[in-house]
């Protein structure tokens, strides 16, 4: 969906921004009310994401002239404990829901789905539908390079049946993206799409959080839990990163995907799995395969349907349109002039980081900027001093931790080091806050 942010700490903005970027939702971000109420008039989103509390206009005042000029987004309004009567006062004036700070963003991920079934069963209601699948193809994935309109095509091809289908690229080409995009154009788009990022669970973990366990299963199992099987029947499982599910647990999860039944940890009764699966990976999979790190009879499930997402480099025909994309999400709306220079530097840059790091890119020369970019602006390395890219653990694990020490610093900076209102700003406990910082040294 097309979501517009509006809160004034510019910090959960951002993050907010990235999350449900990740989550396969297009985003714009705007820091006050006024400005808010003005990108509703002049731009279509299916969900407004407002604070109650901004300056210009405070978020009930923006959705109160919303409705009264008939714009017809759904709004999510944001407040602290505190002003709980007056979020429940905006879901009498028409918002959908409300959540309350400090939060996780993944909490509104229940919600934006929620908000997508109803849409959908509106749509199906009247007759209508928001446009043909390709419609919905382009307008999500930018680009019109050889490379992506074959990837827009096996888009089409994928959205239109139930086979399994397995994404292949590097780390930040846009795998996630792809897979939502397949799912919202597929005739299970109105059943939940989860996404479980297979690198991040321990050895142990694994099997409860994708088949879940019943209660006294093991130590510490004092209630039942539903896994990410359960939550995504009727619709769509992500696993992104299956080269990392463990060489044990992936004959579990052959016999799932062969039978579409599987049964609870410690529990005994077969469930159903009725989920399309997308699995992504940023590894060779063949050569995993004769490393006996990957199961040959698992990759021909995963293998029904392959896209080959390609790497930034390889379609730098796209680097405009993309450029203008990401500068239109991060500025709000707002024209960002781009100069020559640096359009030619962008040009010969070799983005091992691919799309991610040029929104990266731009999102930091954006605010160094303010209105117009430079060369100077992007601080990127000069043609050649920069490795040649090498999708590895590796080099995912160092970018992460980079991008993890770059959020901590600027709520750190945003807060005047206040460590408690830093906390609350990335919607973490204090005590997790102060973890990141001492692995980082800050």
């Amino acid at each position: 969906m097309r979501l517009l942010v509006a809160d004034d700490e510019a910090m959960k903005c951002l993050s907010l921004a990235q999350d449900l970027t990740a989550a396969g939702h297009e985003v714009v971000t705007c820091e006050d009310g006024s400005r808010a109420l003005q990108l509703l008039r002049q731009q279509q989103f299916e969900v407004a994401i407002v604070d109650l509390r901004m300056p210009g206009l405070d978020g009930l005042q923006v959705l109160e002239q919303s409705r009264a000029e008939g714009i017809a987004a759904e709004f999510v309004v944001i407040t602290a404990y505190g002003s709980i009567p007056v979020a429940v006062e905006a879901m009498q004036r028409g918002a959908f829901d409300f959540v309350t700070k400090p939060f996780h963003n993944e909490q509104l991920l229940p919600i934006l789905r929620r908000i997508e079934a109803q849409q959908s069963d509106r749509a199906l209601q009247t007759g209508r539908t928001d446009g043909s699948p390709a419609e919905d193809i382009d307008l999500y994935l930018v680009g019109d390079s050889p490379p992506m309109r074959r990837v827009k095509e096996l888009v089409g091809i994928c959205a239109g049946n139930d086979r399994n289908v397995l994404l292949c690229g590097e780390t930040g080409t846009g795998k996630d993206l792809i897979a939502s995009v397949i799912h919202r154009c597929s005739a299970r788009r109105q059943a939940p799409f989860v996404k479980v990022c297979c690198a991040v669970f321990p050895r142990d973990l694994m099997a409860s959080e994708l088949y879940g366990h019943e209660k006294g299963a093991f130590t510490g199992a004092e209630r039942p839990r539903h896994g990410r099987f359960d939550l995504a029947a009727g619709g769509t499982l992500y696993l992104d990163d299956v080269d990392d599910v463990p060489f044990d647990e992936q004959i579990k999860l052959l016999r799932v995907i062969e039978e579409r039944v599987f049964e609870r940890i410690g529990g005994t009764v077969p469930v159903s799995a009725d989920v399309r699966v997308i699995a992504a990976t940023k590894r060779d999979l063949l050569q995993r395969i004769r490393d006996g790190a990957f199961r040959e009879d698992l990759y021909y499930r995963l293998n029904v349907l392959r896209i080959e997402v390609p790497a930034l480099r390889d379609r730098l025909d796209d680097l405009p349109l993309l450029v203008r994309h990401h500068l239109d999400r991060i500025a709000g709306g707002q024209r960002v002039a781009v100069d020559p220079e640096a359009m030619d530097q962008l040009r010969a840059h070799r983005w091992p980081g691919n799309v991610r790091e040029l929104a990266n890119t731009l999102e930091r020369a954006w605010l160094l900027g303010r209105g117009r970019i430079s060369g100077a602006d992007l601080a990127l390395p000069p043609p050649g001093a920069e490795p040649a890219a090498q999708a590895t653990a590796g080099d995912l694990e160092a970018r992460l931790t980079h991008y993890e020490r770059d959020m901590l610093v600027k709520a750190l900076a945003a807060t005047q080091g206040n460590k408690t209102a830093a906390a609350r700003l990335l919607g973490l406990k204090p005590s997790t806050l102060r973890d990141h910082l001492a692995r980082h040294n800050l």
